[in-house]
């Protein structure tokens, strides 16, 4: 076994078609109540998502796992137990923020 080799994933968000905000959106919802060290695989085809996707895992505390090879598109994280909350309508946005946002 090498280093090289992805984990398998505990779930497969699928966000083909979609752009980054909506995948976003859909990832949130998919991960509610999974398990801290969960590996989730998110399928993404929006140009942004290279960027977006690690940058959302650091406003959260996910790790960022990277690109998996796949037939498509295809980012790995694993969900850490110290995450924290984005809201709902924005998931770009921390819930502890309060309004603002930022």
């Amino acid at each position: 076994m090498t280093a090289d080799v992805p984990p398998a994933p505990a779930l497969t968000v699928d966000g083909t078609g979609l752009l980054c905000v909506t995948l976003l959106l859909r990832l949130r919802k998919a991960i509610d109540g999974a398990d801290p060290g969960s590996v989730v695989h998110v399928i993404a085809t929006d140009p942004a998502a290279p960027l977006d996707l690690p940058a959302w895992c650091h406003l959260t505390g996910h790790t960022y796992l990277g690109p998996v090879s796949a037939p498509r598109p295809t980012y790995a994280l694993r969900l850490t137990a110290a995450a924290r909350s984005t809201r709902p309508d924005a998931p770009w946005h921390r819930a502890d923020r309060g309004d603002r946002g930022d």
